[in-house]
């Protein structure tokens, strides 16, 4: 994964409609929802241009990516096209060569060889997981889906090799079970996640890089010894609404080097590659536990900021 910034892609979309119903039931994994807990709380990109600076600095963004099952020779071949909504599944799959052969080297980014993000076609469940892969190059991670209905499983990874790109390949999953569309949560600048609020300031903007700050607090004082996550003090996924474009941008600064303090904020820089709703989650490490808090934002449009719900984050454990 990216570190600083690199945005890799925007993600999501509309309710997906299936023609056998869709159930609802209870994750296990890292999850947002548009209702509080009780307890408080790229990709066959079209001609691909590499943010200036490489993977790892920079602030421009490519195009929009995360769309396409094949990029660069690589294809994401995904076992487990459908799961059952409310059970627990062996997420399975594998990414092939040109040549159809099991990739089985990979570069490590952010102490993971790959990330895998799956989110719901509303927006409403979101994860973050990290799979292990066994020695014939076959990835497999644990899910537990809680609604049912379309959903989007990204990978995220860079191949081994002196002149790899990173890559985000994108496929669909269905969750089957009694369906029920939702629409997109409102848009809000504060966001509560496991008894911590979450304070957006800034907002994407169409075409050129704009700054967002994330300020974490708990029972009303700022959090000021925030814990590295998977080498960084935060990990922002941005999903667009509408397509299942994917961005993951990381902050401005890395642990230990100086430009990054450990909170209460983070920083990070991001391009929108259109207007439109965005969907923003961030993950954050306290306390030895992760957290993943949401937000609704709008690129090249007013914020709704007044009278809306407050965003949050349900079951939210990190792998």
């Amino acid at each position: 994964m990216n570190t600083g910034l690199r945005i890799t892609t925007f993600a999501a979309a509309l309710a997906a409609t299936f023609g056998t119903a869709y159930g609802v039931g209870q994750g296990i994994d890292p999850v947002v929802a548009d209702s509080p807990p009780q307890h408080g709380d790229e990709h066959t990109r079209p001609a691909p241009e590499k943010a200036e600076g490489g993977r790892h600095g920079g602030h421009d963004t490519p195009p929009a990516g995360g769309l396409q099952i094949s990029e660069g020779g690589y294809t994401l071949d995904l076992d487990t096209p459908r799961v059952t909504a409310g059970k627990q599944a062996d997420l399975r799959f594998t990414v092939r060569d040109a040549g159809g052969r099991a990739v089985t080297a990979y570069q490590r980014e952010h102490d993971k060889e790959l990330h895998l993000i799956v989110a719901s076609r509303d927006l409403v469940t979101y994860r973050h997981l990290h799979p292990t892969r066994a020695a014939d190059g076959t990835w497999s991670t644990p899910v537990d889906l809680p609604r049912a209905g379309g959903y989007r499983v990204f990978a995220d990874f860079t191949p081994a090799g002196k002149d790899a790109e990173d890559l985000t390949l994108g496929a669909d999953l269905a969750a089957s079970g009694p369906y029920q569309a939702r629409p997109l949560p409102p848009a809000s600048t504060t966001a509560r996640a496991d008894g911590y609020e979450v304070k957006l300031s800034g907002a994407p903007h169409p075409g050129r890089a704009s700054e967002l700050k994330l300020k974490v607090s708990r029972d009303g004082r700022p959090v000021t010894d925030l814990q590295p996550y998977l080498g960084a003090y935060g990990h922002l996924v941005a999903l667009r609404s509408g397509d299942l474009a994917y961005l993951h941008v990381h902050p401005n600064g890395e642990p230990g080097d100086g430009t990054t303090r450990p909170g209460p904020d983070i920083s990070f820089t991001a391009t929108a590659p259109s207007s439109g709703a965005y969907r923003l989650f961030l993950d954050f490490k306290h306390d030895g536990e992760v957290h993943t808090a949401a937000f609704t934002v709008h690129a090249g449009g007013a914020w709704a900021e007044s009278g809306t719900p407050e965003g949050h984050a349900e079951d939210a454990h990190g792998h």
